[in-house]
C-alpha cells in the first residue's frame, strides 16, 4: 500500500487516477485528516494506513502568498515534512517527497543538476530548501524529486489560467524572459509510480536516497508555454487571443521567479530507469480535458 499526502492537489489526483488504472494499491490522504499543522494527524495517518511506502505531494505552493505567510509557508514546506520524515524513518518506510526548482535562483545559464548549490530567491524557495535539507540530515529513506511548472485538467494552473483568461479577453500579454520547462502532473505521478514499484518489487537500497530532477524533457518560456497551449485550442475550435511577450520586470510580482529553473533529469534515468516525456507532446490531451471541463454550462 502506497500513502499518498496532498490527494486533493494536482499531482495527489493524478496518482490516484494512475494508481487505479495500473491497479496499484494507493490510498489518498488530504487536510484536515491529514494537516502539516497538526502533527498528531501525520502518525495517525500512518498507523492507519500502514504503508509500504509514502509519497508526500502536500505542500504549500501559494509562491506570492508565501511572502506573507512565512509561518505557514514553513510548516508546510519544511517542519511538517521533517516531521514526516522522521515518522517515515521511525517505522522503516521510504519516503518520496516532492520539491521544486524554486530551491534555485535561476542565474546559472545552464540545466541544473542535483549537486549545484541551491540560492532561493522567495520565501517558498527558501522553506522547500529547508524541508530538502532537515529530511536529509535525518535517517529516512527518502528520495526528493524537484520538479517544475506542474499542470494538468485539475487544480490551478498556468493553462487552466491562459484559457480562462482567452475567455475573457482577445489580448494577453505573457513573460517571455523565464526559462524552464512544463511537467504535465500524470507524466509526474508515472514516474513517482515507477520509482515505488522498484523499491516495492526489489527493495530499498541506500543508493537511491538523495535528490532527483523530475520535470518534462525540453525547455520554453511561459511565452512558449502559452503559444502550444492556444495552438492546441485552435484544434479544438477555440479562437486564439493575440500574446504579447514581455520582461518579468513588465509582470511584478511579491515573490522573484528565477528566470532560468532548468532541471537536468540525467540521474533519474541513470538510477531508476525513469525519463518524462518530452513537454511540448503532453499538451495537447490537458488542454483538450480542460476545454470540456471548463467549457460554459
Amino acid at each position: 500500500m502506497i500513502l499518498c499526502t496532498g490527494g486533493t492537489g494536482q499531482l495527489g489526483r493524478a496518482l490516484q487516477e494512475l494508481a487505479a488504472r495500473r491497479g496499484v494499491a494507493l490510498t489518498a490522504v488530504s487536510r484536515p485528516d491529514f494537516d502539516f499543522a497538526d502533527t498528531f494527524t501525520l502518525k495517525t495517518c500512518l498507523d492507519a494506513v500502514h504503508p509500504a511506502l509514502v509519497v508526500n505531494a502536500a505542500a504549500y505552493t501559494a509562491v506570492d502568498a508565501a511572502e506573507d505567510n512565512v509561518e505557514a509557508a514553513a510548516i508546510g514546506n519544511h517542519s511538517g515534512p521533517a516531521q514526516l520524515a522522521a515518522l517515515c524513518a521511525a517505522a522503516g518506510i521510504p519516503l518520496i517527497h516532492v520539491s521544486t526548482d524554486y530551491v534555485f535562483d535561476g542565474l546559472k545559464g545552464a540545466p541544473y543538476v542535483e549537486t549545484d548549490p541551491t540560492s532561493p530567491t522567495g520565501v517558498y524557495g527558501a522553506t522547500k530548501r529547508d524541508g530538502e535539507i532537515a529530511i536529509l540530515e535525518g535517517p529516512a529513506r527518502a528520495i526528493i524529486l524537484r520538479t517544475a511548472w506542474v499542470y494538468s485538467a485539475t487544480g490551478k494552473n498556468f493553462a487552466r489560467t491562459m484559457l480562462n483568461a482567452a475567455r475573457r479577453t482577445t489580448q494577453l500579454r505573457v513573460v517571455a524572459d523565464q526559462r524552464g520547462t512544463p511537467t504535465a502532473a500524470p507524466d509526474l505521478a508515472a514516474a513517482i509510480l515507477d520509482i515505488a514499484a522498484i523499491i516495492l518489487g526489489d527493495g530499498w537500497r541506500d543508493a537511491y536516497r538523495g535528490i532527483y530532477h523530475a520535470t518534462g524533457a525540453g525547455e520554453t518560456t511561459w511565452y512558449g508555454f502559452a503559444n502550444a497551449i492556444f495552438e492546441e485550442a485552435a484544434t479544438a475550435g477555440q479562437p486564439a487571443p493575440t500574446i504579447t511577450p514581455i520582461a518579468t520586470a513588465d509582470w511584478p510580482t511579491p515573490a522573484r521567479r528565477p528566470p532560468d529553473s532548468r532541471l537536468d533529469g540525467t540521474k533519474l534515468q541513470a538510477t531508476f530507469g525513469v525519463a518524462l516525456p518530452p513537454w511540448r507532446g503532453r499538451v495537447a490531451p490537458i488542454v483538450h480535458d480542460l476545454l470540456a471541463l471548463d467549457a460554459p454550462r
